[in-house]
Formats: C-alpha cells, sequence, structure tokens
C-alpha cells in the first residue's frame, strides 16, 4: 500500500488557490511591505514574503526574479502619496502641516519598509532604489514645500529670493538626517522647533 505524503497543512488554503492575478499580486506586495516592516531589509526572505502571502515561492518567482525587484515594486505600489499642499492662511502653519504629512508618511507600514531599505543596504543595493525614492518621496516632498514658499511670496510674507533648490532640500534633509543618522523619531515639538527656529527665519523678507 502506497501512503501520499499530501497532507492538509502541504495542501495551499482554499483562498490561496482562488486568488489569482492582481489580487495575489496584491497580497505578496502587502506581505513584502510587512516584512520589511517588521524583520527589515535583511530579515526579508522570499520564503517568508510567501508564508505571509499564503501562497507557494513560484507565485513569488514568476512575476519577480529577485528580492530587490519584489521590494521595488512593493514600495512604489505601497508609499503614500503627498499630492496636496496645505493652504492654511500662513507659510508657518502651511509648513508644519506639511512636516506633519510627512512625519505620517515615513512612520507608516511602507514608510518603515522604505525606512528599513535605506537603513540597511549596501551602497550597491540602494543604488537599485534610487528611482522609487526621488521619484516616490524626495520630489513630490520638495514640490509641495515650493509651491507653499512661492504662495508665501505671492502673500507677501517670504522674501522673493528664497526659491533656490537649498531651502527646499532644509525639511526632508533635517527629518532623514534625524531618522537615519540619530535614530530619533520627531515629535510635535521637534516639528514646531524645525519651523520656528529654522524655516522661518530663512524664510522671512530681509528686514522683518
Amino acid at each position: 500500500m502506497v501512503t501520499s505524503r499530501w497532507t492538509a497543512d502541504s495542501a495551499p488554503s482554499a483562498a490561496s488557490m482562488r486568488r489569482r492575478g492582481p489580487v495575489l499580486e496584491r497580497a505578496i506586495l502587502d506581505a513584502a511591505l510587512d516584512q520589511l516592516s517588521t524583520v527589515g531589509w535583511n530579515g526579508l526572505t522570499m520564503e517568508g514574503v510567501a508564508a505571509g502571502a499564503q501562497t507557494g515561492k513560484a507565485a513569488l518567482y514568476r512575476r519577480w526574479p529577485s528580492k530587490e525587484d519584489l521590494v521595488v515594486d512593493a514600495l512604489q505600489a505601497g508609499l503614500p502619496k503627498l499630492d496636496s499642499a496645505p493652504d492654511l492662511g500662513g507659510v508657518r502653519e502651511d509648513l508644519l502641516e506639511l512636516c506633519r504629512q510627512m512625519r505620517e508618511a515615513m512612520y507608516s507600514r511602507p514608510g518603515s519598509a522604505l525606512r528599513s531599505v535605506l537603513h540597511e543596504c549596501d551602497t550597491f543595493t540602494a543604488e537599485r532604489f534610487h528611482a522609487v525614492i526621488v521619484g516616490g518621496v524626495v520630489e513630490p516632498g520638495l514640490q509641495l514645500i515650493k509651491e507653499v514658499v512661492i504662495r508665501g511670496i505671492e502673500r507677501g510674507e517670504v522674501r522673493s529670493d528664497a526659491v533656490d533648490a537649498a531651502v527646499f532640500d532644509v525639511i526632508p534633509a533635517m527629518m532623514m538626517y534625524r531618522s537615519k543618522v540619530c535614530g530619533s523619531e520627531w515629535e510635535e515639538a521637534d516639528l514646531v522647533a524645525l519651523i520656528d527656529h529654522v524655516m522661518v527665519p530663512l524664510l522671512l523678507r530681509h528686514g522683518d
């Protein structure tokens, strides 16, 4: 008599058997973000992602040849969109609210996943994620800061020569420095200090 080695434990779940196409891909990308935000880049494995998505490794490798390819797509699909500059009536209030939105994005699940990539990857591997970071995080944030500054100039609050790349870089550079290098979170008081002690004096019209 031949005893089958097929058991209930080795069989795919009914849910995983029903999922196909975009539904399965979404589950895999979500599982990749979960892995990144909990065990980090170094701890993420294709096996772990497959288990989290309740599918087999073959389903991953059919779509993504490598861990790097999978993570790129997971980050692109999951990163929060910063697509609207606050308009609260003053440059200080607008920048402070924008900082809150950027902090929320940084500490969301996809944001935590991105930070694990930035913190743990070697330089060569990090280059693979350059386009995702610049196109999905850096450029949108800089564009919104620019919009706030230009609006402040139009209201007469901000000096006319403040439209400058170095000025726009201050907030994201400070937030990334404190997060990546210092390992500290941005509390509300930290955001207020950044705006009141750095950005407002930097932006005010000369003589104000």
